[in-house]
C-alpha cells in the first residue's frame, strides 16, 4: 500500500459487524503499513486484530491510532481481497470474518478485561498469536573432534554432532537420557554452538513414499485431458463436468493435468471432500510428484496448519490437497483447480460464513483464468443441468480402466425381514465370498448398537433433551449418545416414567450389524468404520491400510467408506439399508439416495475379479434405487429433473433459508414470524420476485438446546434474491437473544 499523506487506512474487523473502520497510522509506523497486513487496534474497551484493506480518504471525524504492526509481510494479495470480498456480498457476511475464515486459526490477537486468578483487579489480558516454533539446533565446533576429556552423554552428543554435523534438541532429547545438563557443559567448555531456528511442523514426516510413474490413459481418459491440458496452456478460465463411472480413472486425468500445469509453470489445487480422503490422495500425490506438495484440513494440528499455510504463502509448493478450506490456499498463479466428488455435501461449510468450496472453486478459477475441473460419477443435479445448458465443458467416462466391468447388482424386498439384518440372499452372498477369498463391504448409513429404545410397558421413548432426536445405544461405551449434541446418559435399567424394567432396543446401526456378522461368520476378520472406530489421528488411514493388505474380511461402515476410496480386494458389497435417507424431509432426499447406493456400490469389483452388489430396500421399486442398480445416472437425472421443475426447485431457481434460534421456544417463534413479515414486506419494497415460505419449525426443531425456525426464499435470478435478503439484514434487529443466520444456496434444509 503506497504511503498516504493523510495516514488513514481501511481495516476490516473480525466481527459480526457489516462495516469497515477507519483509523489514523501514528508516522513512524506508515512505512510498515500496507494492504494485507494485520494491525493490532482499539475496538470500545478491547484491542482486537484488524486486517488492512488500503488507504482511505478523511472522514473530517477523530480516528484513534492503531496500536501496532502484527506482519512484516502481506497475509493477503489484491487478487485475494477482491476474492474475499465477492464471498463476503454473495454470502451476506462481514469482510472481516470472511478473511479471518480465510487465514490461519489462533494467528490473531485480541485483549479482555476482567479479573485474573488471584486478582480481582480489572486487568488486561492479550491472548492468541502463538503460531511459529522455535527450536535450537546443536553443531559441534571445529576443535571438538581432537577434545578426548568428554565423559558419558557428552561424549555420545559429541559424537553424534560431529558424525551429523547437527541435531535438534528435540531430536537428542530422543536419543540421549537428560541432555540437557551435558548439553549446557558443551556449550561452556565451547564444544558447541546452538542457534534458533523456525522449523516447519509436517503432518507426514513420518510416511514413506513409493516413487510411481504416469500411467498410460485410455481413449476417453486422453480426450479428457487433452482438453483441460489446452485450457490450462491457453490461460482461460475454463470450467469442466468429468463425469467418469466409478473406477474409471478421474484421479489418473487429474494426475496428467497437473502435471501439465506444472510444466507451463503454473499450480495446482485439489479439493477433497473429507478428510478421510485426503491420505489416499496424498499418497497418489506424493507418489507422483514426491515435492512441493501441502496438505490444508482441520485434522492438523493448529501448528502443522499454519506451517502448510506459510509454505504454501511463500511459494515452496506448487500443488494444496485439502477440503473446504483449502479453497483459500494462497497459491500464485494457478493453472487448474480439481474438486473431486464435486457432487458432496461436505463442500458446504455450515458455521460461520457458510460458504460452499464446490461453488468457490468456479469463482476462483474465474478470478485467475484457471482451468477448473469438477469431478463425480454422481454430478450433482444442478451441475449435469450446467452441463447440458453449455455453462460447464462435459468430458464423459463411460467405461472403467482396464476394461473392468461394472458390478452385477440387484435390488432385494427388505419389508419381508422382519427384525433380521440380513436376507438369505445377502447372508448366502457374503458365506460365499469369504469362501473364495474376495472381500466383503457392508454399508449402513447409521452407527451405534440400537438407533432408539422404547419402554415397552408405557411407550415412553428416550429422547435427546437439547435436541429433537431419539438417543442411540453404543453397546461398547454402555451408554446412549445423542450424535447431534453427544449427551449421554448410561443405558437405563427402569423406564423414568413408569418405572418398568422392559426397555427395548430397536433399529440397527453399525455396531449392532458388526455384532450379527460375526455370529453369522464367527471364523472372518471383521473391522467396522465409522466416527467411533476412526476417532483419533490416523483412525481411517489404519483400517484402510489393515483392508489393502487384505487383513480385513468384512468391513462394515457408514457412508465414510463409500467415497472415493479405492479398494481393488473387495468382490461384493452390500447395502444393508438402502432407502433411508429417502424418507427425509428435504427435497435432495432422492438425489442423495441416488449418490451414496451408487457410490458404495462402485466399490466392488474394482480389482481383477468381477463385483458383485446386493441392495436391500424397504422401498425397491423406488427410481433412485432402481436406476442406480441398472447404473443409469442420465436415466435418474431426468425423473429427478422433471419433478425439480414442477416443485420449482433448483436449477430452475435459487434458494436461501432464513434460520432463526433460541434457547427458548416462544421468543424464536416470535422472531420467525417478524422477520416473514419484514421479508415479505421487503420484496415489496424492492418489487422483487421472490417466493417466501413460512415461517415454520426447522425439521429438527431443536438442536443442542436451541429452538429452530425457518424461512424459506425461492427466486427465478440472484439480484431478486440478494435485494430483499440485503434489505432484510439492514432492517433486522431481533432481541439479543435470537440468532439470525442467512444461508445461501443451503444443501439441506433439516
Amino acid at each position: 500500500m503506497p504511503h498516504t499523506r493523510t495516514g488513514i487506512i481501511e481495516v476490516a474487523i473480525p466481527l459480526p459487524l457489516d462495516r469497515t473502520f477507519h483509523y489514523s497510522v501514528p508516522e513512524h509506523l506508515r512505512t510498515a503499513v500496507r494492504q494485507g497486513v494485520r494491525v493490532f487496534v482499539p475496538f470500545g474497551r478491547r484491542k482486537v486484530t484488524g486486517y488492512v484493506l488500503g488507504p482511505a480518504a478523511p472522514t473530517g471525524g477523530e480516528l484513534k491510532d492503531i496500536i501496532g504492526v502484527l506482519d512484516d509481510a502481506p497475509l493477503f494479495t489484491p487478487s485475494e481481497l477482491a476474492f474475499f470480498r465477492w464471498i463476503a456480498s454473495y454470502y451476506l457476511h462481514p469482510l472481516g470474518e470472511v478473511i479471518k475464515t480465510a487465514l490461519p486459526a489462533g494467528i490473531n490477537l485480541e485483549s479482555r478485561r476482567g479479573p485474573t486468578d488471584g486478582d480481582a483487579n480489572d486487568t488486561e489480558r492479550i491472548r492468541g498469536g502463538r503460531t511459529i516454533r522455535l527450536e535450537r539446533f546443536y553443531r559441534a565446533t571445529e576443535g571438538a573432534a581432537e577434545v578426548a576429556s568428554v565423559r558419558g552423554t557428552g561424549a555420545r552428543i559429541l559424537l553424534h554432532l560431529l558424525e551429523n554435523g547437527e541435531a535438534s534438541r528435540s531430536r537428542l532429547n530422543s536419543l540421549f537420557p537428560n541432555p540437557a545438563a551435558p548439553l549446557k557443559r558443551l556449550l561452556e567448555r565451547g564444544l558447541v554452538t546452538v542457534d534458533e531456528r523456525e522449523v516447519y511442523r509436517d503432518p507426514f514426516a513420518e510416511e514413506v513414499f513409493e516413487p510411481a510413474l504416469p500411467l498410460a490413459l485410455n481413449e476417453s481418459q486422453s480426450a479428457a485431458y487433452d482438453r483441460i491440458a489446452s485450457a490450462i496452456s491457453r490461460g482461460e478460465f475454463s470450467p469442466f463436468l468429468l463425469h467418469g463411472v466409478t473406477g474409471s480413472g478421474k484421479t489418473e486425468v487429474y494426475l496428467h493435468a497437473i502435471a501439465h500445469a506444472l510444466e507451463q509453470g503454473k499450480t495446482a489445487l485439489i479439493l477433497t471432500p473429507e478428510i478421510a480422503l485426503t491420505p489416499q490422495l496424498v499418497k497418489r500425490f506424493r507418489s507422483r510428484f514426491s515435492q512441493g506438495i501441502a496438505v490444508l484440513h482441520s485434522g492438523l494440528t493448529p501448528g502443522e496448519r499454519f506451517d502448510e499455510w506459510r509454505r504454501i504463502r511463500r511459494g515452496e509448493v506448487s500443488i494444496v490437497i485439502g477440503a473446504r478450506s483449502a479453497i483459500f490456499a494462497p497459491l500464485e498463479d494457478l493453472g487448474i483447480i480439481v474438486v473431486d466428488e464435486e457432487h458432496e455435501a461436505s463442500y458446504k461449510q455450515s458455521d460461520g460464513v457458510t460458504y460452499n468450496a464446490r461453488d468457490l472453486a468456479l469463482v476462483r478459477g474465474k478470478m485467475e483464468k484457471a482451468a477448473v475441473v469438477l469431478g463425480s460419477a454422481t454430478p450433482l443435479i444442478t451441475t449435469f443441468h450446467a452441463a447440458r445448458q453449455g455453462k460447464l465443458h462435459y468430458l464423459g467416462l463411460p467405461e472403467r480402466v482396464r476394461g473392468l466391468s461394472l458390478p452385477e447388482t440387484r435390488i432385494l424386498d427388505a419389508r419381508r425381514l422382519k427384525n433380521a439384518a440380513f436376507s438369505p440372499e445377502l447372508a448366502d452372498a457374503l458365506i460365499e465370498n469369504l469362501e473364495h477369498g474376495g472381500q466383503s463391504l457392508l454399508f449402513l448409513n447409521r452407527r451405534g448398537f440400537a438407533t432408539f429404545l422404547v419402554c415397552r410397558d408405557c411407550g415412553h421413548v428416550f429422547r435427546c433433551p437439547n435436541c429433537s432426536v431419539t438417543l442411540t445405544y453404543h453397546r461398547a461405551k454402555q451408554r446412549h449418545f445423542c450424535h447431534y449434541c453427544d449427551f449421554s446418559l448410561p443405558a437405563p435399567s427402569v423406564c423414568p416414567g413408569c418405572n418398568g424394567a422392559e426397555i427395548g432396543l430397536f433399529g440397527k446401526g453399525t455396531e449392532r450389524l458388526e455384532d450379527e456378522v460375526r455370529e453369522l461368520l464367527p471364523g472372518a476378520r471383521v473391522a467396522r468404520m465409522d466416527s467411533d472406530t476412526t476417532a483419533g489421528r490416523g483412525g481411517h488411514a489404519r483400517i484402510l491400510r489393515k483392508l489393502e493388505e487384505g487383513n480385513i474380511d468384512i468391513l462394515i461402515g457408514t457412508q465414510m467408506i463409500a467415497k472415493g476410496h479405492d479398494y481393488p480386494g473387495v468382490t461384493l458389497v452390500g447395502v444393508v439399508s438402502a432407502d433411508a435417507t429417502l424418507n427425509l424431509p428435504d427435497f435432495r432426499s432422492a438425489e442423495r439416495t441416488f449418490q451414496l447406493v451408487s457410490q458404495v456400490m462402485g466399490r466392488a469389483g474394482r480389482g481383477d475379479a468381477p463385483g458383485k452388489v446386493l441392495i436391500q430396500g424397504m422401498a425397491p421399486d423406488h427410481y433412485a434405487l432402481a436406476r442406480a442398480a441398472a447404473h443409469d445416472y442420465e436415466g435418474f437425472f431426468d425423473d429427478e429433473l422433471s419433478f425439480r421443475e414442477e416443485a420449482g426447485y433448483p436449477p430452475f431457481s435459487h434458494l436461501a433459508l432464513v434460520n432463526l434460534s433460541c434457547t427458548a421456544e416462544k421468543p424464536v417463534e416470535q422472531a420467525a414470524l417478524e422477520a416473514a413479515a419484514m421479508l415479505r414486506e421487503m420484496r415489496r419494497v424492492t418489487n422483487a420476485r421472490v417466493e417466501i415460505l413460512g415461517p415454520a419449525p426447522a425439521p429438527l426443531a431443536k438442536v443442542r438446546g436451541r429452538f429452530r425456525w425457518q424461512v424459506l426464499l425461492k427466486a427465478g435470478n440472484r439480484t431478486d434474491m440478494k435485494k430483499v435478503l440485503s434489505t432484510f439484514r439492514t432492517h433486522w434487529n431481533p432481541l439479543r437473544i435470537i440468532r439470525t443466520n442467512v444461508d445461501i444456496d443451503p444443501v439441506d434444509t433439516l
